[in-house]
């Protein structure tokens, strides 16, 4: 919650938003601060912010894309006007240290998002999130996991990863729902300004750009600066970014992701 408190503030002000005005608070998170409550409303207490609506979802690397999932349809259902998107992740405490095979991969981090209900249809047409694909596939639940509070055999914060497994199905997962997500609107990949992949490591990256036929300038990479921070490494991408002019207003933006569970996902946004 630290570290979200953080991406937070810095959303809210870049957003321009008045705090009271943000009505739900969604907060991606694999590592929550206590068992209960949701970290999110730790969150809500440590912003300020006494209106939301404030609750946790857990969908690991996959988080923040089915965070925008809920947040477009509560927008377009009524049901909120302006959402509060975070994913932080404190890998650093779930993966076992004497596992080299997997410690490395992994960081600590957080990015937030504010997203809003357009006003007019100028709005509209200049920002917004077409369309979302999420899945699941439980029957793979084996492949990555770490064992927890809940655990049958009382081990806890123990990272398991079968890589070759893991590999294969989040190659052709995240192309999958991507190339769903696009066909249903009626696009290809060659109509992508920027594609945002879950910074998983580069080989599911180089292999993911080279499936859809994108090239590598349209494909943002911070695995090498921020490592695998789950549900936070796409906000993250997109907030470098944002920052290096690698994105303008306008641009159409694919984000995807995959992760344990199985749960993987694609989002469409027109920035």
């Amino acid at each position: 919650s630290d570290m979200a408190a953080k991406a937070a503030n810095a959303a809210i002000a870049k957003a321009n938003i008045n705090r009271n005005e943000i009505d739900k608070i969604i907060f991606a998170t694999t590592t929550p601060d206590k068992l209960m409550p949701s970290t999110a409303t730790i969150l809500q207490h440590k912003l300020g912010i006494n209106k939301a609506a404030s609750f946790d979802i857990q969908a690991v690397c996959s988080g923040f894309v089915y965070g925008i999932s809920i947040a477009h349809s509560f927008i377009q259902s009524g049901f909120a006007k302006n959402i509060l998107l975070v994913a932080s992740e404190k890998m650093s405490s779930v993966v076992d240290w004497n596992d080299r095979s997997t410690c490395i991969l992994f960081g600590d981090g957080a990015g937030a998002a504010i997203i809003s209900a357009n006003n007019s249809e100028e709005e509209l047409r200049n920002s917004a999130i077409i369309g979302t694909k999420i899945y699941s596939a439980g029957e793979f639940s084996n492949i990555l996991y770490a064992e927890g509070l809940y655990s049958k055999d009382g081990s806890f914060g123990k990272m398991c990863m079968e890589g070759r497994e893991v590999f294969k199905y989040a190659v052709q997962s995240m192309y999958n729902s991507s190339l769903e997500l696009l066909e249903e609107l009626g696009m290809s990949f060659a109509d992508i300004d920027l594609f945002v992949p879950h910074q998983a490591n580069i080989r599911i990256i180089n292999s993911l750009a080279k499936k859809m036929n994108i090239d590598e300038s349209k494909v943002i990479t911070t695995i090498d600066i921020h490592a695998n921070t789950s549900a936070a490494s796409i906000p993250l991408a997109l907030d470098y970014a944002v920052k290096n002019n690698r994105l303008k207003r306008g641009d159409l933006v694919l984000i995807s992701a995959a992760g344990s569970g199985l749960c993987w996902g694609s989002s469409l946004i027109k920035w």
